[in-house]
């Protein structure tokens, strides 16, 4: 291996101190978990439900409607996003994606409850994968109604490097999930329902909506399906396999993307307190992998 391919040389180049200097930072946000948001949640997953009304307990994973992030024009990269978003700070590679998030559920958070939302800058690593140099970054959120904490979320995110002009981004080919997954959905990606993702979380990253930019500048072969949007099919799967009350925490770890070219299926199973399931992609492998712990 010549010393320009070496993986540990590129790894070399790159100087997180700066990045690492500013772990442990925090910072405490306000909201209102109000209850038109939910409407919309429930439409854009076309969930044969009621939203829910004052005093009613949220599903899980819709608390990513509330704390929409207040990032000016100018604060945005050319993805979209903000450069420094929540307590990250600005990373030394360009290109950012969903990996994965812990969820661990406290307390119900009820609608017309005063929130609180503690953000807390908690890891960064720098990696080789796959698809060559990764930093993964952790933010730890923690959310607060008057009774308490109540929700305690642990959100990965990746940060790669660029996809060199005319080029196509790498995808990770991985394994098939096991067969015996008595729960299963297919799940059909529009640019519609993308759309309304990310407008009801209030995320600005133009892969998930700006086909032009996916493709020609990040090198997708289409729109990108959110992490989130994944995450929140799985424990709809769940919830409506074991119940929203049974669901103590759910760990998810992205492992490759979905895009809005082809259906994809959600399967899942039950093996007593525990739960696994997994976005599927169109060719069989493992899109996204999750554990859950039941009550």
């Amino acid at each position: 291996m010549s010393v320009a391919n070496d993986p540990r040389a590129e790894r070399a180049k790159i100087d997180l101190t700066p990045v690492r200097a500013q772990l442990g930072q925090k910072v405490v946000e306000h909201d209102v978990a109000t209850a038109a948001p939910l409407r919309g949640m429930v439409v854009t997953f076309d969930r044969e439900e009621v939203a829910p009304q004052e005093g009613e307990p949220i599903a899980p994973g819709w608390h990513l409607a509330y704390f929409p992030e207040p990032s000016r024009l100018a604060e945005l990269g050319v993805d979209g996003l903000p450069l420094a978003r929540g307590m990250l700070p600005a990373m030394p590679l360009p290109r950012r994606m969903y990996a994965g998030a812990k969820l661990t559920f406290h307390a119900p958070i009820l609608v017309g409850d005063r929130l609180r939302r503690e953000t807390e800058f908690s890891d960064v690593q720098l990696r080789e994968g796959s698809t060559g140099t990764l930093i993964l970054a952790t933010q730890t959120r923690r959310f607060y109604t008057p009774r308490g904490l109540a929700l305690t979320d642990e959100q990965h995110t990746v940060f790669r490097e660029a996809v060199p002009p005319g080029a196509q981004s790498g995808v990770p080919r991985r394994e098939p999930p096991p067969a015996d997954t008595p729960w299963h959905r297919t799940i059909t990606p529009d640019p519609v329902s993308l759309f309304r993702y990310s407008a009801l979380t209030f995320n600005p990253h133009r892969i998930h909506y700006d086909r032009p930019y996916a493709m020609g500048v990040e090198g997708y072969p289409g729109l990108v399906v959110h992490g989130p949007f994944s995450q929140q099919c799985l424990l709809d799967l769940l919830r409506d396999q074991v119940g929203t009350v049974s669901i103590a925490d759910f760990t998810m770890r992205a492992r490759a993307p979905l895009f809005d070219v082809a259906a994809f299926t959600v399967v899942g199973r039950r093996a007593g307190q525990t739960a696994e399931l997994w976005a599927v992609t169109p060719d069989g492998t493992i899109a996204m992998q999750a554990t859950a712990t039941l009550r």
